[in-house]
């Protein structure tokens, strides 16, 4: 079977505890998914970039990649800079299957979860 390629994409940031939660959430998806390979990309500031994450996935063999938008607001980067970089990714890879997933801010569950975290 296919190895199935998870991609977590988000804004970036030059303090590098920033990115612990996107790595914390790239470990969990691992431990969830073992046979997924998982990868985290960032739009700006920092390293790995979208093109560069989507490589190191696909020589780790992954025949699809789920694009996983780590947003709590669908501003202009996931409305326009996201869809445009996957755009570019699916022609210089056009045998791979891409799946854009909704921003996670979009998700009905987290905005749930982040209410109960507010309501201690």
């Amino acid at each position: 079977m296919p190895r199935k390629g998870i991609l977590l994409f988000a804004h970036g940031s030059r303090d590098p505890l920033w990115h612990q939660p996107m790595q914390a959430v790239a470990a969990r998806v691992a431990a969830l998914e073992p046979n997924a390979a998982v990868c985290c990309a960032y739009l700006e500031l920092t390293e790995p970039d979208f093109a560069t994450a989507a490589a190191q996935l696909l020589a780790q063999g992954v025949s699809n990649i789920t694009v996983v938008p780590l947003f709590l607001g669908v501003g202009r980067h996931a409305r326009e800079d996201l869809p445009q970089l996957l755009q570019a990714a699916q022609t210089r890879h056009p045998s791979v299957v891409w799946k854009l997933q909704p921003a996670v801010g979009e998700h009905p569950e987290l905005i749930d979860l982040i209410a109960k975290i507010a309501l201690g």
